[in-house]
């Protein structure tokens, strides 16, 4: 025993001397955050620079702001032009929502499901909107309607929304899709389920995610749509970013930036509203 201890002992000395090492400091980690931080606040200089613009009472963009007014804010609800244009704008985002959402949705499901020939060829035609710039797109559609003898009705202005904001809702469900289990479709048959109450019973709730966030993509791309517009809009009926355009030409004062808050400003809103309806949190892994 006194032999196996005295062995021991140099053992522990020199353990007992050896330096411990001290603790390890996150630089990369700290490098990690200010780079993300930075990012931020390059995307948010924009809008806090917008929203600036659209308090300060001056007629332009002053720093620092030398107050703070919401005359501005009351010329573009006092506008006709901007209240006409800012409600048919709505309504040209929620018909183009709602046809974008239903053709995008069946078509991801189609060709998740339908084993076509071509199927990747179909998918990159059905994306090439997000490759082509979007001022070339309004051309070819006009010309398209003037061929057509069709003029430029509402009707055209949505398909051509419905055109450049579909690719988004495809992508998105095709995304969910990728990672379906179609056992879950196939038990519910085995128990007695039709075909229609299968897909509105589980397939779409599970596919709801992506349905959802193309839907979000396509009301904030078609409300902000400009090139598009440009060249589908009817005198009389303009949307907010044409009548914004139009406005720049003769004049620059706070009122364009009230009319861009309000655009963010309802973008949140609908974001948050679908949150409170249906749930979005839910899905959302943090």
């Amino acid at each position: 025993m006194q032999t196996t201890a005295s062995s021991s002992l140099p053992v522990a000395q020199q353990a007992a001397s050896m330096p411990v090492p001290g603790p390890t400091r996150p630089y990369g980690r700290y490098l990690y955050l200010a780079v993300n931080i930075a990012i931020l606040i390059f995307l948010l200089a924009p809008i806090a620079i917008v929203v600036v613009f659209a308090l300060n009472p001056t007629p332009f963009i002053q720093f620092p702001p030398v107050g703070v007014s919401l005359r501005w804010f009351e010329k573009f609800f006092a506008s006709r032009d901007f209240m006409h244009a800012l409600w048919f704008s709505l309504e040209v985002a929620v018909l183009t929502t709602v046809s974008a959402t239903m053709l995008g949705a069946s078509a991801a499901l189609a060709l998740a499901r339908g084993n076509l020939p071509g199927t990747r060829l179909i998918v990159a035609t059905m994306l090439s909107p997000l490759m082509l710039p979007a001022i070339l797109t309004g051309l070819a559609l006009f010309q398209t309607y003037v061929l057509l003898d069709v003029g430029r009705p509402t009707w055209g202005l949505v398909a051509g929304h419905t055109l450049v904001t579909l690719p988004y809702v495809v992508r998105t469900t095709l995304a969910v899709l990728h990672n379906f289990d179609t056992r879950l479709e196939e038990a519910a048959q085995n128990l007695g389920a039709s075909p229609l109450r299968t897909f509105f019973e589980v397939t779409l709730p599970l596919i709801k995610p992506g349905v959802l966030a193309g839907a979000i993509f396509a009301f904030i791309v078609s409300f902000d749509q400009f090139p598009v517009s440009l060249f589908l809009v009817s005198p009389g009926n303009e949307t907010l970013p044409v009548t914004l355009f139009n406005y720049l030409k003769f004049d620059l004062d706070g009122t364009i930036g009230a009319a861009s808050v309000v655009s963010i400003v309802l973008a949140f809103v609908v974001v948050i509203g679908l949150d409170r309806t249906v749930g979005l949190r839910s899905y959302v892994k943090l």
